[in-house]
Parts: structure tokens; C-alpha cells; sequence
């Protein structure tokens, strides 16, 4: 699982979250990465496009 850490420790290294600095990031523990990678991509896990308008048949 390291790589997967230091993948996205360089992805948010270079694109900070709003309110976080680069140098924020650097100090992270990895659990604490993966917990605000998680919480910055929640949406995204559970968007089957359900609720969205459109014709459903029920």
C-alpha cells in the first residue's frame, strides 16, 4: 500500500486542498492522507446517478 500513500501524497503535494499547504502535506501520516483523500472523494464512491431528473419507471 506504500506506493498507493506516496502516489497521492505527490498528487496533493501539488495541488493542495484549499486551507492546506504543500508542506502540510509533506508531515502527514499516511493514515491521515488516506483519511482526507476518503473525505475529499466521499461523492464520488457513491454516484450511480441515482436522483438525478430524468424518466424513471417504477
Amino acid at each position: 500500500m506504500k506506493p498507493d500513500i506516496e502516489r497521492l501524497r505527490k498528487k496533493y503535494m501539488e495541488n493542495p486542498p484549499e486551507g492546506m499547504t504543500s508542506g502540510d502535506i509533506r508531515h502527514m501520516s499516511g493514515d491521515d492522507l488516506l483519511d482526507m483523500d476518503y473525505f475529499l472523494n466521499e461523492d464520488d464512491l457513491f454516484d450511480d446517478g441515482f436522483g438525478e431528473e430524468g424518466f424513471y419507471i417504477f
